[in-house]
């Protein structure tokens, strides 16, 4: 046995990381220096979506417009059935 002692107060003292786990807790992991994320969830050099990302932009199937449109064409569907209903 070595009697070397240890010092992990800075590492315990760290700040930890706020992601969620899938048993929703919080992660133990300490956060990398400088960010809220420890390097598995997103704290790591070079990860998450680069700047000016153009996939990241919305795809507009979700959009205002496109709900409303959607449920425009439900009613007109609707109306539809309920005529062939009365014509049969």
């Amino acid at each position: 046995m070595s009697d070397h002692t240890r010092n992990t107060a800075p590492m315990l003292a760290s700040p930890r990381c706020g992601a969620k786990t899938r048993t929703s807790g919080a992660c133990r992991s300490p956060a990398v220096h400088g960010k809220k994320r420890c390097r598995m969830h997103g704290g790591a050099q070079g990860s998450g979506a680069p700047m000016s990302n153009q996939n990241a932009r919305k795809h507009g199937l979700f959009t205002r417009d496109a709900i409303g449109e959607r449920r425009q064409i439900r009613a007109l569907l609707g109306e539809a059935r309920r005529l062939l209903e009365e014509m049969e």
